[in-house]
């Protein structure tokens, strides 16, 4: 509901007392956290010493909606948009309206007027305008392996995500370290945001190479400002033991030792055979001896 306290405006130029700065002056800029507690302040200084009997407050947001105003020293929620009622809460020693459970959608510019009672009427006597930014923490980033991954292989396929943040995070990657070195692989962030809440889910999935001979960690990172990083719990894969060779079946040892003793038996039965033929006969030098028959023996032939 828009204040119709506007109205007052065209009364300043009666104001011979009003050495306040109006609109035109730096906004002030407050940051809130989502579903916590902004602050708006107003930072009058109220030199005169004024008692809220003598006041009329009230702040307003960049729609002309209302969101507090105090009357006299009475709250007057009649004139508050239905969609503030209940949220605020005004800090007399501080003049500053603190606003309750904040949304996305609350983020924008808002102002606070004073004005005086007089005799003569209402004269605007102060007015600051003010910037809040909701934002929302991103939950830690966590790393998730796809359970495509073999034992053989040294690809490594993984999801990293965060959830309930705002504004939109520039940037989210992996880091893969080990002892000797350190490599960052990137990939398209996929957004969502909700509707009601307008808050950001997101995530990448990568795919990279993994030394099977060393330790590796691994850390996923959301970046949301140039110099303000969320890592993830660190990953660790330790290094691969070397593959033993498998055990040799004790039938090939048993064909191999029969395979070894038929080749040496072999050998030995060769290099005797070699020898043997070079060993030298009997001597054929002296030649034939011819045995004549004893005389006893002859016959003579009669005739």
């Amino acid at each position: 509901m828009e204040f119709l306290g506007f109205l007052f405006f065209p009364l300043v130029s009666l104001s011979p007392v009003s050495t306040v700065p109006f609109s035109g002056a730096a906004s002030l800029k407050s940051h809130a956290f989502f579903n916590e507690t902004g602050e708006l302040p107003c930072h009058f200084p109220n030199t005169q010493n004024l008692s809220l009997d003598e006041l009329v407050i009230f702040w307003q947001d960049q729609n002309k909606l209302v969101l507090y105003e105090l009357f006299k020293g009475q709250e007057k929620p009649n004139n508050v948009n239905p969609k503030y009622i209940g949220r605020t809460s005004f800090d007399q020693d501080s003049w500053t309206l603190r606003l309750h459970n904040v949304q996305i959608k609350d983020t924008g510019s808002y102002q606070c007027f004073i004005h005086h009672r007089r005799s003569q009427g209402l004269v605007s006597i102060h007015q600051m305008s003010s910037d809040l930014i909701v934002l929302a923490n991103f939950s830690q980033p966590e790393i998730r392996l796809i359970a495509n991954q073999t034992e053989k292989s040294n690809i490594i396929n993984l999801t990293c995500s965060s959830i309930q943040g705002y504004p939109e995070p520039q940037r989210m990657y992996v880091s893969l370290n080990t002892t000797n070195s350190s490599s960052t692989y990137d990939a398209v962030m996929k957004k969502s945001q909700s509707n009601i809440t307008e808050l950001y889910n997101v995530s990448i999935s990568v795919s990279f190479p993994i030394p099977p001979e060393t330790n590796v960690t691994i850390f996923c990172a959301l970046q949301l400002e140039p110099t303000k990083i969320i890592l993830s719990q660190p990953y660790n894969i330790d290094a691969k033991s070397p593959v033993p060779s498998p055990p040799v079946p004790d039938h090939i040892l048993w064909i191999a030792a029969l395979l070894v003793t038929v080749v040496v038996s072999g050998m030995v039965f060769l290099t005797l055979k070699k020898r043997k033929k070079k060993q030298p006969g009997p001597s054929n030098e002296c030649g034939e001896i011819k045995v004549k028959p004893p005389h006893s023996f002859m016959v003579k032939s009669t005739r």
